[in-house]
């Protein structure tokens, strides 16, 4: 790493070109850097967006449908109906795609018993279907995509009557099983994991279930990406639209002390929680590896009053986005399938877009790819600057041996009201020490926001890192 002195100049002077560096790359302003930097873009992305299959999605959506209904408490002895046949059919899919790589997927069962609830008042075992590729380098980092595999009729208590959840969320799950069939052909430094998760129409019990797991055997989980809802294009709202889909995240972590949040009054995080940059980083991979596509960033946890699963996640200090539809259908969501007055209610699967749901599928794809090739995201972030005419960032260097592709870091700025990250500049790793420090000349610490990535030789990234105990990864 070079010394202060040098390092200041080589700040001074690559200051002068953020404007045209922004100019000419909108998606990741930064051509500001201390020597060799890593590309900004990684070409195996490209392949993995375009080796989703729609047909491979629509085959598993349909065949999700045909089990009638996938309710919690449904039939779980029938080869042909309810849950029971549904995930059984999901494990062997994922036992299917493990033969297909070598055996490079574990796939686990975890069970949970439920009963005393208001949505399941007798006894019943809540079954999650997991399939995990293990990380060759860091296998205790955790990326996780999930999807739900139970479905509902009009009275959540119904458990009899057809509620093919062709869109909710048969979708989600078939987004699971396709990026499984991609991605399983890589080998990525972290693990990835592959989740059907059950109960949460009841009350996001598979979730919680899941989530107390992880956090009892010490996972260390750096993204949970929960798909819920990803085939619906015509909303109630009377528009068609497969261009767009929503990411929403929650601002300020669940598991917050009441002395971090005093800390955050004064010097920011408001918008910059884990979960927040998380959906910051789904942004940008949309806009660099997707076609057609534009993320509606939604600060918000989830919908207006509802929730999904990544809320048990984010509720266990995970860090955890939903990725969903623009815009939804209300007469396709927990409805008896019905016509009423020539209007059509029911979640079947002539309403679902594959093409639609292999684009967020791909969305999925290629950050779990860059997430799990990334090194790890930057701890113990420090921020200091007041007063003063420079702002110094300080975090800890990673370790190496979880880390080999590690090349560097990125410092990152924004105005206070920008939606994105617009300004960095490239730290190499110093290869000594245990902490980096890096001193950004005339960039007053009042008037931005700031972060630090880890960035890998391919130009693989993590997501940026708050300074401080509100944007904390780990």
């Amino acid at each position: 790493m070079l010394g202060p002195a040098n390092r200041r100049l080589v700040v001074v002077t690559v200051l002068l070109s953020v404007s045209s560096a922004f100019a000419q790359s909108p998606a990741w302003p930064d051509s500001l850097t201390e020597g060799y930097a890593p590309p900004l873009e990684v070409a195996e992305l490209h392949a993995i967006a375009a080796a989703v299959s729609a047909a491979r999605i629509e085959a598993d959506i349909r065949t999700l449908a045909g089990f009638g209904t996938r309710h919690t408490r449904s039939d779980t002895v029938s080869q042909t109906r309810g849950i029971g046949a549904a995930r059984r059919w999901i494990r062997a899919e994922f036992e299917r795609i493990s033969a297909a790589c070598g055996g490079c997927l574990e796939i686990v069962e975890q069970r949970s018993i439920v009963s005393g609830e208001r949505r399941i008042p007798d006894s019943t075992v809540v079954v999650n279907v997991l399939a995990i590729q293990r990380g060759v380098s860091d296998p205790n980092r955790y990326i996780v995509m999930s999807g739900d595999i139970d479905s509902r009729a009009s009275d959540v208590m119904d458990f009899t009557s057809d509620a093919p959840g062709a869109n909710d969320n048969a979708s989600g799950m078939a987004g699971v099983l396709e990026a499984a069939r991609v991605l399983s052909s890589y080998e990525f430094a972290a693990t990835v994991v592959y989740a059907g998760l059950s109960g949460e129409e009841q009350g996001l019990f598979g979730g919680k279930h899941m989530a107390e797991v992880a956090r009892a055997e010490g996972w260390r989980i750096e993204a949970v990406l929960n798909n819920d809802m990803i085939g619906n294009v015509c909303g109630i709202d009377g528009v068609c639209d497969n261009t767009s889909a929503r990411v929403f995240s929650e601002g300020t972590r669940d598991v917050e002390t009441e002395r971090e949040a005093r800390t955050r009054r004064f010097t920011g995080g408001e918008i910059d929680s884990p979960a927040r940059n998380l959906g910051r980083y789904v942004d940008r991979m949309s806009d660099q590896y997707i076609r057609n596509l534009d993320i509606m960033m939604i600060y918000r946890l989830d919908r207006f009053g509802r929730g999904g699963h990544h809320s048990p996640f984010s509720s266990a200090g995970f860090p955890a986005v939903r990725i969903m539809e623009t815009h939804e259908h209300y007469d396709r969501q927990h409805q008896n399938i019905r016509i009423e007055n020539g209007r059509h209610f029911g979640d079947t699967v002539e309403y679902v877009d594959f093409d639609y749901v292999a684009k967020l599928t791909a969305l999925n794809a290629v950050v779990l790819a860059s997430l799990a090739s990334a090194p790890a995201p930057p701890s113990d972030v420090q921020i200091r600057g007041a007063v003063s005419s420079s702002t110094t960032l300080s975090w800890n260097r990673l370790n190496a041996p979880q880390n080999p592709a590690l090349a560097g870091y990125r410092v990152h700025w924004r105005l206070t009201t920008d939606p994105q990250w617009t300004h960095s500049v490239f730290v190499p790793d110093s290869g000594q020490g245990e902490e980096m420090a890096y001193a950004l000349e005339n960039v007053v610490i009042d008037n931005y926001f700031f972060g630090v990535s880890s960035v890998a030789s391919d130009g693989s990234e993590s997501p940026v890192v708050f300074p401080g105990p509100a944007g904390a990864f780990d």
